[in-house]
């Protein structure tokens, strides 16, 4: 989708920080329970596929490989709250609740009658709302005597997270960091590796899936796919060790509604109700955590509010994929997932945005937008950063290569409301920031980035070859 920001960042400097009005909530508020939008759903997501029987998951046939808690969550299709364990709030007490911040200077860059609205998850210890579900991971897994995990990183905001928690609870942790962003964003690594993590980098040799993939392609540089083959394949053959995942499994969506559960309270303070939610969108946890407590008045009735997920054009999944089932890595090795996806082996270019570099959306999302409840975007690589130099220069927050999209998106739809005249209230979601991606706004600055476009031919390439379940 062409990005419209019809506006000049070089001359924004006298729009510098103006009045800023913050909605901040207690300690209190943060929310007792997650909500479990598949309660309400019309259509429930189809189930995951095993990928050796063929059959719908059982909750035995993922304790095998995610915590007993962590399985029974992905597949609880009815209670509508499921509670927060006292220690995962009292851990969220160390930086939640986060605050809802009125965007009025960029509003007055943008000269729109629209009122933006940000839910600021960056002032987390790690810079993003990753916290919010490796707190529970990490909790269930300590609970259940388990002394390693393994997961994957993209840019590392995940990864970073999961060290954090993992330290916390005594576990050992292992990330496997997709080579492109582990060589790109070198302090991520170092901020893993700070709380005791070790880091690899993906593909690598130090696994079988990882062996294969360098053998077949040397030189590749890694995807999300790849590094989550290599993380589940060490979790399966190391004692006492479980695989935790970042993104797109419905757990991870549930534990994110904290985001958009209190988010609904700070609107209420400020005295509106917003007509259009946006995040971006990689697997789906942040997007999924700003809009599904949201989301529920829609499906209720009550409420006509627009979501709009924002991905990059290089990974475009809910704007040009297929909706088939797939796997959720290179290897095979996940359960099936009914998703909008490029195919399990799609290469993504090697954008900034690492985190968005994955080839499906979670289940959930994927029903809801294959019934039209949510919407999607695909933004272009250079609109992201030049969207994200005019949010810096008038709210002050240098925002990750990630969060950019959304604001992109956020900025299109006030424009829009400009051209038509139309007071709109627009929340998105600040997933995280900027700060450790200097090299990224360097290369912008030095107009050393470009754009990257796929073609209709090779995403056919690679959905061809799914196995045709649904």
């Amino acid at each position: 989708m062409p990005c419209f920001i019809g506006i000049s960042i070089n001359n924004q400097l006298k729009f510098h920080i103006m009045k800023t009005k913050k909605f901040v909530l207690a300690e209190n508020d943060i929310p007792k329970a997650w909500y479990n939008v598949i309660a309400d759903m019309p259509n429930k997501p189809a189930p995951l596929i095993h990928p050796g029987t063929k059959q719908p998951i059982k909750p035995e046939d993922l304790y095998p490989l995610f915590s007993k808690a962590g399985s029974d969550q992905e597949l609880n299709y009815t209670d509508r709250f499921i509670e927060i364990p006292d220690e995962v709030r009292k851990q969220y007490r160390i930086w939640r609740p986060t605050p809802l911040v009125r965007a009025y200077a960029l509003e007055r860059a943008l000269d729109t009658p629209a009122h933006i609205y940000f839910k600021n998850e960056s002032v987390s210890p790690v810079g993003s709302h990753k916290l919010n579900s490796a707190i529970p991971q990490a909790f269930y897994c300590k609970a259940e005597g388990v002394t390693n995990i393994t997961t994957e990183t993209g840019a590392g905001q995940w990864g970073a997270a999961l060290s954090m928690a993992a330290k916390h609870f005594g576990l050992e942790l292992a990330v496997y960091m997709v080579k492109i962003s582990y060589e790109q964003k070198p302090y991520r690594r170092s901020i893993m590796q700070t709380y005791g993590a070790q880091v690899i980098a993906s593909p690598s040799m130090s696994t079988k899936a990882g062996r294969k993939i360098l053998t077949d392609r040397p030189d590749y540089q890694g995807s999300l796919g790849t590094a989550i083959s290599e993380a589940v394949e060490l979790a399966m053959s190391t004692p006492n060790c479980k695989y935790v995942l970042g993104s797109v499994l419905n757990q991870v969506s549930l534990h994110q509604t904290v985001i958009g559960l209190e988010a609904e309270k700070q609107m209420e303070m400020a005295g509106e109700y917003p007509d259009i939610v946006i995040a971006c969108f990689g697997g789906g946890s942040n997007f999924s955590g700003i809009a599904f407590p949201f989301l529920r008045h829609n499906l209720s009735g009550e409420k006509a509010t627009r979501f709009i997920a924002a991905e990059p054009s290089s990974c475009p999944k809910l704007t040009r994929g297929v909706f088939q089932y797939d796997f959720g890595d290179e290897a095979g090795y996940t359960p099936l997932i009914p998703m909008y996806t490029l195919g399990h082996q799609f290469s993504p270019a090697n954008i900034h945005a690492g985190g968005l570099r994955y080839h499906g959306g979670g289940a959930i999302v994927s029903q809801l937008k294959h019934d039209g409840l949510i919407e999607a975007v695909d933004i272009q690589q250079l609109d992201t950063f030049k969207a994200a130099a005019l949010f810096a220069r008038t709210e002050g927050i240098i925002p990750a290569p990630e969060s950019s999209h959304a604001i992109a998106a956020t900025i299109n739809e006030a424009l829009k409301a400009k051209v038509e005249g139309k007071g709109k209230t627009i929340l998105f979601n600040l997933s995280g920031h900027g700060l450790i991606d200097m090299t990224a706004y360097d290369r912008y600055f030095a107009n050393d980035l470009a754009n990257y476009d796929v073609t209709d031919e090779e995403i056919r390439r690679n959905t061809d070859k799914l196995e045709k379940i649904l």
